[in-house]
């Protein structure tokens, strides 16, 4: 009896020294959000917001199909820019790449510091046949109305375009001399790989020995909701994206009539390798960009989350079940894998001869296409089926502790006082990846606050963008030029 009493002291003790030091571990994480400055950025706003309506006129459309380009309208939406900007063009030399991609350099006065880069791209996506009378507005009306400019382009990515040259503009007519040069990138492809746009503009710079210390592109925003156990929206910064892979699962074998069937038919066997898949998932790991997320958020969360993240070390396999049960949330810290084209048969009664499916996978950091392919062929355990990989890698993670991140977390939060700004790993693929090889550091930021319904308008019907929020972009992109040229 003695001694069982021994046992529950020693147990009690070491319970209560267990919630002393993780209780202390919570008081102890201090805010990583910088105090906002205040800005003296003062924008024409009713030229600004004419300025974009009128860029959402030109069908500057990207087509898989290159011969579908209407190139006009690509030429018009350049020269609309030279009107519209004189003291752009007057104090920046533009180069152009391919006729349509853009190069503005803004000289600084000190060309032993290496430049920093602000890109964005003008092309935008197709509007999808027979949706058009949904819109409130054309989508290449550009009309504004009830605070909102609507149409392509005011999220993805003509507001990237405009917003930086309404910048721009201002600076240069305030008389503002960068302390290093400055490159503004304009792609006109990127939402088809950005070949002849981005990489085109990277290849030059290349051969000219250019490196950038950042490059800041369009990737993450200022989302409300976003992370469980913050009121304030979250700013998040990509610091690199997410690999695509296309995986293809093939077989082939005798066909024949559907009245004799075998037990396994080439169907059924891609059917199979497909569950098995889906059932095993890749392992979920809180590293890289999506453990920083949560290490620059915690400090702002309520004491209950604060204290699982804070105690990280203990609590890890609870916060990864936890992130797992949200698509949005898993995708943060695993490879994903997502089946999106079944092919197989011609006629019901026959059995077909060759059945493929096609899944697309988003590569975490770490996880490369060897990888991928080694996961499949594990899991399936189905040596007749021919699994083929193609894509690209992940990119490279930037630093979060460099004054490149600190300078546009400053800028952010100059703009959106109350904004966590944090870093993340973006899923979707952007022009950054290309300026990954002559850059130290890709950034991917479009400056404005939005919801989780404005994330579904960017390829989407109705996209809209409030005229406070394309204010507000024009602001942050002054403020990281005079944050990075301190």
């Amino acid at each position: 009896m003695k001694k069982r009493k021994i046992i529950l002291r020693i147990i009690g003790g070491l319970v209560l020294v267990f919630i002393i030091v993780t209780a202390f571990n919570s008081f102890m994480v201090n805010s990583k959000q910088p105090s906002p400055k205040p800005t003296d950025i003062v924008i024409d706003e009713g030229k600004a917001v004419d300025h974009l309506s009128q860029a959402i006129t030109f069908k500057t459309v990207s087509y898989q199909d290159r011969s579908k380009f209407d190139f006009a309208e690509f030429t018009k939406f350049i020269s609309f820019l030279e009107e519209s900007y004189p003291g752009v063009h007057e104090h920046l030399e533009l180069e152009k790449i391919n006729e349509y991609a853009l190069i503005f350099k803004w000289k600084g006065a000190d060309s032993t510091k290496n430049p920093i880069g602000l890109t964005s791209h003008y092309d935008v996506v197709p509007v999808l046949e027979g949706t058009e009378e949904n819109w409130e507005h054309s989508p290449f009306s550009g009309t504004v109305e009830n605070g909102k400019i609507w149409g392509r382009g005011t999220l993805d990515d003509k507001i990237g375009v405009i917003g930086i040259l309404e910048a721009v503009e201002f600076l240069v007519n305030d008389n503002f001399k960068p302390s290093r040069d400055i490159y503004l990138m304009f792609g006109f492809d990127e939402e088809i790989g950005g070949d002849e746009g981005a990489l085109a503009i990277v290849n030059t710079l290349k051969e000219r020995g250019i490196t950038f210390d950042f490059v800041l592109d369009e990737g993450g925003a200022i989302v409300e909701n976003m992370v469980p156990g913050v009121d304030q929206p979250v700013g998040v910064v990509g610091v690199s994206e997410k690999g695509s892979a296309t995986a293809q699962l093939s077989i082939e074998g005798s066909g024949g009539h559907s009245s004799q069937p075998k037990d396994k038919t080439n169907i059924g066997r891609i059917a199979s390798a497909i569950a098995k898949l889906e059932d095993t998932q890749f392992k979920g790991d809180l590293r890289g960009p999506g453990e920083d997320l949560f290490e620059y958020v915690a400090p702002e969360m309520s004491f209950a989350m604060k204290y699982v993240f804070a105690n990280k070390v203990i609590f890890e396999p609870i916060i990864e079940q936890i992130l797992l049960q949200k698509p949005a949330t898993a995708a943060l810290i695993r490879t994903t894998i997502a089946p999106t084209i079944f092919q197989a048969g011609e006629q019901y009664n026959a059995l077909p001869e060759k059945a493929a499916a096609i899944i697309n996978h988003r590569l975490m950091p770490g996880d490369s296409l060897e990888d991928v392919k080694t996961f499949i062929e594990d899991t399936i355990e189905d040596e007749e089926i021919k699994v083929e990989i193609s894509g690209s890698e992940a990119s490279k993670v930037s630093s979060i502790n460099g004054w490149e991140f600190k300078s546009i977390q400053q800028a952010a939060r100059n703009v959106y006082n109350e904004a966590v700004i944090a870093p993340y790993l973006m899923f979707a693929g952007s022009d950054a990846k290309h300026y990954d090889s002559i850059s130290n550091n890709t950034y991917r930021f479009l400056p404005v606050q939005i919801t989780s319904e404005d994330l579904n308008r960017m390829h989407g019907t109705n996209e809209h963008i409030s005229k406070d929020n394309f204010i507000q972009a024009i602001k942050f992109y002054a403020e990281i030029i005079k944050e990075s040229n301190q």
